[in-house]
Order: C-alpha cells, then sequence, then structure tokens
C-alpha cells in the first residue's frame, strides 16, 4: 500500500450508533489516525428485550443518524464503509426492515448492516483494543470486555483472539429487566446481580479468568465509571484512553454510580445524557467482571481504552479480519 486509505465504519448497538472515519497506514509511526468518531444515542434495542421487536421510533432515529453518517462519510472521502449491527438486531424479529433501509442509505459505498455474531463482535473489538499494546509492553494475556447495550463479550488473548464468548448482559437490557426505580431498590440490584454473576460464571467455562496479564475495558459504560473514577470534569477521551487504575478504585467508582440517583448521575459533567438512566446497570457489570478478576487472576490494575470494535472494523478493511 502507498499512503493512507481513508475508510470508515458504523456500529450500531442496542444503545448507541457511531461511526468512526479514519486514515490507515499500516507500518506508519501513527498507523491509524482519527478523521471523525463520534456517537449518539438512540437506543435502538429500547423494549426488544421484552417484546421481541424493534419500537418504530427507535427505528426512526437510528435510521436518521444512519442517513447523517452516510453523508459524514460521503463528505470526508472515505473510500469503504463497514457498517455493522449487534445484540439488538440479532434478537428483533423485524430486523429485516432495520437492514434493509441501512443498505439503501449506504448504498454508494455498496455496504449493508452486517448482523454479525457474538463471537465476531468480540474479535473486532479485541483487534481494536490490542492494537497498540504489543509495543507498549503490556502483561499479557489480554481480557477484553466490551460492555454492550444488550451483550457483553469477553475476549482473551495476546497476539489474537484465544478464547471468546458473548453473553445476553449489557447495561439497556439490565435495566429494563430489573433496574426500574430511580434509585434502584436493594431488591432489584441484587436481581441484576445475580444475572450477571450467573453470566460470567458461564463466560468461565469457555474462557480461562485466571492468568490475566492486563484486564482492559471497553463501550461506554466503562469509559464513564472510568471518567467517575478520574474525577473528571467533563468527558476527556484523551484522559479515560489507556487510563490505568487500581481495581479497588473501579470498584468504588461503579459502586457510587450503580447507587445513585438519576439527577445525581445527571449533574456530572462527564456523564452523557444517554446513559443516565442505563449507567447503574453498566457499572454493575463492570463492577462484577473487575472483582471476579482480581479474585481469579490476582489483577490489582484496569486498564480503560477508547479503541474498540470501531478501530477493529477499520483495520478489517485494510488488512486480513480476525476471526
Amino acid at each position: 500500500m502507498s499512503g493512507p486509505r481513508r475508510v470508515a465504519a458504523v456500529d450500531c448497538g442496542t444503545n448507541s450508533i457511531r461511526l468512526l472515519v479514519a486514515d490507515v497506514e499500516p507500518g506508519a509511526e501513527v498507523p491509524l489516525r482519527d478523521v471523525t468518531r463520534t456517537m449518539q444515542v438512540v437506543r435502538l434495542g429500547r423494549g426488544v428485550d421484552a417484546l421481541g421487536r424493534f419500537d418504530s421510533g427507535a427505528l426512526r432515529r437510528t435510521l436518521e443518524v444512519a442517513q447523517e453518517y452516510a453523508d459524514t462519510c460521503r463528505a470526508s472521502g472515505a473510500e469503504s464503509v463497514r457498517f455493522i449491527a449487534t445484540s439488538a438486531t440479532r434478537d428483533a424479529a423485524n430486523a429485516d426492515e432495520f437492514t434493509g433501509a441501512v443498505a439503501e442509505i449506504f448504498a454508494d459505498f455498496g455496504a449493508t448492516a452486517e448482523v454479525i455474531s457474538g463471537q465476531q463482535e468480540a474479535a473486532l473489538s479485541f483487534a481494536g483494543a490490542t492494537a497498540e499494546l504489543a509495543s507498549a509492553a503490556t502483561p499479557a494475556p489480554y481480557l477484553v470486555v466490551d460492555i454492550g447495550g444488550g451483550s457483553t463479550e469477553f475476549v482473551r488473548g495476546t497476539s489474537g483472539v484465544e478464547q471468546a464468548v458473548s453473553v445476553d448482559i449489557g447495561c439497556v437490557r439490565l435495566t429494563e429487566r430489573h433496574l426500574v426505580s430511580d434509585p434502584p431498590t436493594e431488591e432489584q440490584a441484587w436481581a441484576a446481580l445475580a444475572d450477571i454473576t450467573a453470566a460470567i460464571d458461564e463466560v468461565a467455562e469457555q474462557v480461562d479468568l485466571t492468568g490475566v496479564g492486563t484486564l482492559i475495558g471497553l463501550a461506554g459504560s466503562v469509559t464513564t465509571v472510568t471518567a467517575a473514577a478520574l474525577g473528571l470534569p467533563a468527558y476527556d477521551p484523551s484522559r479515560i484512553h489507556g487510563a490505568d487504575l487500581a481495581a479497588q478504585d473501579v470498584v468504588s467508582a461503579a459502586t457510587a454510580l450503580a447507587r445513585a440517583d438519576g439527577a445525581t448521575r445527571a449533574a456530572a459533567g462527564y456523564m452523557h445524557p444517554g446513559r443516565v438512566d442505563v449507567i447503574g446497570a453498566g457499572a454493575l457489570i463492570w463492577r462484577t467482571v473487575v472483582q471476579r478478576l482480581v479474585r481469579d487472576s490476582g489483577i490489582t490494575r484496569v486498564r480503560t481504552s477508547e479503541h474498540d470494535i470501531l478501530d477493529g472494523l477499520v483495520w478489517s478493511q485494510v488488512r486480513p479480519e480476525p476471526r
């Protein structure tokens, strides 16, 4: 390859839809440079856990943002786009309505809404999160945990994926299922924790949670907990990406967010408005994961990455996709 390629990726999850347009040049000093990285909370998966289909309002909001993203890709000169849909789209009976509309919106790029499996989602997240770790002498093996709105992926590996699993716990799913009060009652929190603990036990049957060198957390629930642990007055990706925190500080910040009411959460300068009502469930998931890795692997510190499945999707367009 001579010179960088400009490519784009869209990740449409249960809670948010995100866009990355980047210049990619393998072997360069900075092999991936952001041109545009943005996110909007559209809550596509609202009600899917209970009803098994997309809500018409959520679908409309999501497609409006998808159109905005397609316009951005054209204006920025992206040569290709990869658009993926994850947990909510896997579960929705009317997913064809969504994927058909996306294909029309991104017709100029020949892109469709790829409804990827949990395993594919895990591999792409791992690729995005670990691309820069080897040069930083970060202790391996890595365990990458990507907490979404409907599902959470656990991926273990060093130079590539060795073990991976996706489980149906996510910040939107557990909020709708259990955390319905503001703030949640103790009974509701224990019900959510029972689901989380059972899911992590299921993970441990397929992914070895012992001997992990570095635990890396991805996505909005993790980055929001990290912002809280850092005491940031506003959301600052440059402070959050690569943050290396004491495990106990992460647990304390997650506990405070899980217990807070909506007004307290909304008042935090780092809090995205679309996360106010679901961060409690996300914080409980991340807290439980960290506590489990403290127990099983003896970790004392936790790393946060702003580079995730979007980066993996960008890389997949210029080199073989991770499996």
